[in-house]
């Protein structure tokens, strides 16, 4: 959330921002509320001024005797009474169309952030890993092929059991996904990240805290609702990231300077209907509504946000780093910022089966792994979440970051395609061996049931 003082003071900015970022948004509809709220606010002011020297004189003439001037006092004290409870009343409408104003109105981006109109003018700051690619086979078979032959996804049996978008991980191809996930907590362990298990129901609150609400209601999966019209249930959520309870643990607290800077990591599977990325790929284990991801959540002074949001892509690259995978990093031009970033870099791994138009020379494709974002007080101002700089001084927003440490399904498909041998089988990457009991090779195994033994004898 934007401070009103400030888009107030600075409407030419504000709209700047807006027309970078590609938001339509009624600016001149905001400030013409916000200026008859601050009328109002004056005008109760004096209305009750007014009243309490009404209310002192009443009570002296009736000291005094003086009943004729007494009752005029008194209707004129009505009359204010009156008026003041007609301009709160607007005056609270009106507050509340500029609280929800001010919740719809996105972040300004950062001075540095390239101006661009979408995600074709992002901006590629370095590529890591193509120097020392490792020999693929002639024709890399794509994950959600190869998933199926070795019996490590079933693709077919999670639509069967919760539909579309859902899957099951089987064998080696869960005990993959957990080595990864224990991998990637231990790493960001070594950089001093805290530990924080979160609850995954998260409440409405929670969601406007860090900005999902009330802009994406429509990507959520609400708790026993029969429909997304449905209010009467319990107000709670499946959570769409760690993001969302990790920095909401904090809300409407003050910290201390001594606790900053505050650096938590934490894993939770993540709940997302992506309803509004129509035409998206579907197939594999790409884009899904359940998946699992290591996140990276910092509370910071505002002075150390641009130093730490660099430390922080550095954290979510190390993964990449360790696990041998080819990656990239880009830099989000301003129409391709999210709602509450001012800054933000995407990282992206390198997956070798399916040419794009937009991939490497080498073929494949990219695939993001981890978005790494700088909010400034934006969450802070929406949550409540304040520091002093020194205990007798007056609190302060302070800055949050966060970023992914990383996402579980595209760096599986990285794994699966770039350690894909010409047998067939999958070489596990030598930072995973250990959560792995020594396991260097995945090679499938038998498949269940009638498929196991081809057409049935009936």
């Amino acid at each position: 959330m934007l401070d009103r003082t400030y888009v107030r003071e600075n409407p030419d900015e504000v709209r700047t921002a807006l027309d970078h970022k590609g938001v339509d948004f009624d600016l001149d509809r905001l400030l013409a509320v916000d200026e008859e709220w601050r009328e109002l606010k004056a005008r109760g002011d004096d209305l009750r001024h007014e009243r309490n020297q009404v209310s002192r004189k009443i009570g002296e003439l009736k000291r005094e005797g003086n009943d004729t001037e007494a009752d005029a006092a008194i209707e004129r004290s009505n009359e204010l009474k009156t008026e003041l409870e007609s301009v709160e009343s607007r005056a609270d409408v009106l507050e509340a169309e500029l609280e929800e104003g001010l919740l719809n109105l996105p972040q300004i981006p950062a001075d540095e952030v390239p101006v661009g109109a979408d995600e074709t003018e992002n901006v590629e700051r370095r590529r890591e890993g193509f120097d020392d690619l490792r020999e693929l086979p002639n024709e890399v078979v794509p994950h959600y092929d190869l998933g199926e032959d070795l019996e490590l996804i079933d693709f077919e049996r999670g639509a069967k059991v919760a539909g579309g978008g859902f899957q099951f991980l089987k064998g080696d191809g869960a005990r993959l996904e957990h080595a990864l996930i224990q991998f990637f907590l231990d790493v960001h362990r070594e950089s001093g990240y805290v530990d924080v298990f979160p609850p995954i129901a998260v409440n409405s609150a929670s969601m406007r805290g860090t900005g999902q609400f009330p802009k994406f209601t429509e990507d959520a999966y609400r708790l026993g609702a029969s429909n997304q019209e449905s209010y009467d249930d319990d107000d709670l959520w499946l959570l769409p990231t760690a993001e969302v309870p990790v920095t909401n643990m904090h809300r409407d607290e003050i910290f201390v300077d001594e606790d900053l800077p505050l650096k938590y990591v934490a894993y939770s599977p993540n709940f997302r209907r992506e309803a509004g990325e129509h035409g998206t790929e579907t197939r594999g284990y790409v884009r899904v509504h359940q998946f699992n991801k290591v996140e990276l959540v910092n509370f910071v002074r505002p002075e150390e946000s641009a130093e730490r949001f660099e430390g922080l892509v550095d954290e979510a690259e190390e993964v990449l780093r360790r696990l041998g995978l080819p990656y990239r990093i880009l830099e989000m031009c301003t129409g391709d910022l999210g709602f509450t970033q001012s800054k933000k870099y995407d990282i992206e791994v390198w997956a070798p089966a399916d040419d794009m138009d937009d991939g490497p020379d080498e073929g494949g494709r990219w695939l993001e792994v981890s978005s790494v974002s700088n909010f400034e007080d934006f969450q802070a101002r929406r949550a409540g979440i304040q520091f002093r700089p020194e205990r007798h001084e007056s609190a302060e927003y302070l800055h949050t970051l966060n970023g992914s440490g990383v996402a579980l399904p595209r760096v599986m498909v990285a794994i699966m395609e770039y350690y894909q041998n010409d047998d067939g089988t999958i070489t596990v990457p030598d930072a995973l061996r250990p959560y792995m009991g020594g396991q260097d090779v995945i090679e499938g195994h038998e498949s269940v049931g009638e498929s196991a033994l081809g057409e049935s004898d009936d």
